[in-house]
């Protein structure tokens, strides 16, 4: 009766599943974007120059068309002022009327890759800044306009200037959601080889890698990722060393580490085969970054945004299991880490406690060195603790007492002298019918394993609990119910048919 398996992040069956997955999808993808939007972790990012004390400044009111021409011929003809009227230029380019404005101008987007191609260093970062404002603009025209600037941008990632580099890098994320036309030039211009090169040579430069991630990840969102991005980043040398940057550097911050996770999930949440990215390291090391950060959480230290390195990690972590086959070492480590962010996250942040609790599902299913290793760090009372929480965490935690309940006997017994059968009275009521569902499977396991339980759960009223599901519940749940009874309570049954 037990449905053993793991459980991922994937389409997968039936319509109705696959809408029912879609839905509760959304629900979660919904609370990780507003984490992510608590840290600016969003679509496009504005990098501040701060060598300037108006960095903040924004460009409040919008400039004239004349006002732009203006400008435009300022830089033109400004000689040794060009650098000062391009940081001018900038400033006003915050504004989105005045991009807008801009782009319309005549020989704007000319003159702006004129300056960012010249000789003069100053100039090309000035220049690079103002393409930076303008790919800021949610207006699919801006992105558009600056396409021509693409080789130019992608040229400059293998320049000496870190600092136009890293500029340039983030020009180019911004650009790539704006539309399939903008990310199609930017493939065929060569965004990829150039985005290996840049973190090959750069890859001790944390702020570059951070910044590589950025634009990577953002590629890998687009829709058509799975069949024109995905191939290309796999048959780069992108991977490795977006996996060996997931450690974080405890003086640089979790930055680069995030983005290279977020790279991770997303080539792991595709439809390809993940041997590949197996065999390069990325299970193992996503197992050794949690257990790390486990320790920390452990210690109470949840401050500093750890958490948003920890979402992504249990997401590959979980979405790999259900590839790997059986080449995880057992770690008991990787238990222990996952029972710490459950119970350190479950009113923090719930959801991610649920995440922690579908990853460990994952970890135990069909696995009798984890379970046994959860009996062995005497876990199951923290996951019979779950069972009264809602949003999720009780029907994942009921999922892991599953796994281990599929072991046989001596295992249910464990489970039982842990108070187990006593919760399932409690579930077995809840309204929830997925609750209800798996109750009713765990149940059975454990009452199947030895008359002794079945005796332990008549104490426990048991018996009148199942009658009240099979003859007032839904249909699911009174056959498991009624079946439960047949085989397990036939004196019952026998004076039911009597009394029928």
């Amino acid at each position: 009766m037990w449905r053993l398996k793991t459980v991922h992040h994937k389409a997968s069956g039936s319509a109705s599943d696959l809408e029912e997955f879609k839905r509760k999808r959304r629900e979660f993808e919904k609370g990780l974007r507003q984490a992510r939007r608590d840290r600016q972790l969003i679509s496009k990012r504005l990098l501040q120059n701060v060598d300037e004390e108006d960095s903040m400044e924004t460009g409040s009111t919008p400039l004239s068309p004349e006002q732009v021409r203006e400008m435009i011929r300022g830089v033109q003809t400004g000689g040794e002022e060009k650098a000062v009227r391009l940081a001018s230029l900038r400033k006003a380019l915050r504004n989105p009327e005045t991009q807008l404005t801009f782009i319309k101008s005549e020989n704007s987007m000319h003159m702006l890759i004129g300056q960012l191609s010249a000789h003069n260093a100053q100039c090309q970062l000035e220049a690079a800044r103002c393409l930076h404002e303008l790919s800021h603009s949610n207006h699919p025209s801006v992105g558009q306009a600056c396409l021509p600037a693409g080789p130019y941008l992608l040229t400059y990632l293998s320049g000496q200037s870190t600092k136009l580099t890293e500029l340039c890098l983030y020009t180019l994320g911004n650009l790539c959601p704006d539309s399939a036309v903008v990310r199609e030039k930017l493939l065929a211009q060569g965004i990829v080889s150039a985005l290996a090169n840049c973190i090959h040579n750069q890859r001790y430069n944390l702020a570059v890698v951070e910044a590589v991630g950025f634009t990577l990840s953002q590629l890998l969102q687009a829709k058509d990722a799975t069949e024109k991005i995905i191939p290309a980043i796999m048959a780069s040398e992108i991977v490795p060393h977006v996996i060996s940057a997931l450690t974080p550097d405890p003086e640089f911050g979790f930055g680069p580490a995030i983005e290279c996770m977020w790279c991770l999930h997303y080539l792991v949440s595709s439809n390809l085969d993940n041997s590949m990215l197996i065999a390069q390291g990325a299970l193992s090391q996503c197992s050794a970054v949690l257990i790390t950060l486990g320790g920390a959480v452990a210690q109470g230290n949840l401050e500093g945004g750890i958490e948003l390195l920890i979402w992504p990690l249990l997401r590959c972590l979980g979405n790999l299991l259900v590839s790997e086959g059986d080449v995880m070492p057992e770690d008991t480590r990787l238990l222990a880490t996952l029972c710490v962010f459950s119970q350190a996250y479950l009113h923090l942040h719930p959801a991610l406690s649920r995440e922690s609790l579908w990853a460990l599902n994952n970890l135990t299913a069909g696995s009798r060195g984890f379970c046994s290793g959860l009996l062995l760090l005497n876990m199951v009372p923290i996951l019979i603790q779950f069972l009264s929480f809602s949003k999720g965490i009780n029907s994942m935690a009921l999922r892991v007492l599953g796994n281990i309940a599929h072991h046989g006997t001596e295992y249910c017994v464990r489970l039982t002298q842990a108070g187990l059968l006593t919760a399932l009275s409690a579930t077995l009521k809840m309204a929830e019918p997925e609750v209800v569902t798996l109750s009713l499977e765990v149940l059975y396991m454990l009452i199947s394993s030895s008359p002794q339980l079945i005796e332990e759960f008549t104490r426990l009223n048991g018996v009148a609990l199942l009658e009240a599901i099979q003859y007032n519940s839904e249909e699911e749940h009174r056959v498991k119910a009624a079946y439960i009874l047949d085989h397990h309570f036939p004196s019952f049954s026998e004076v039911e048919s009597l009394s029928s």
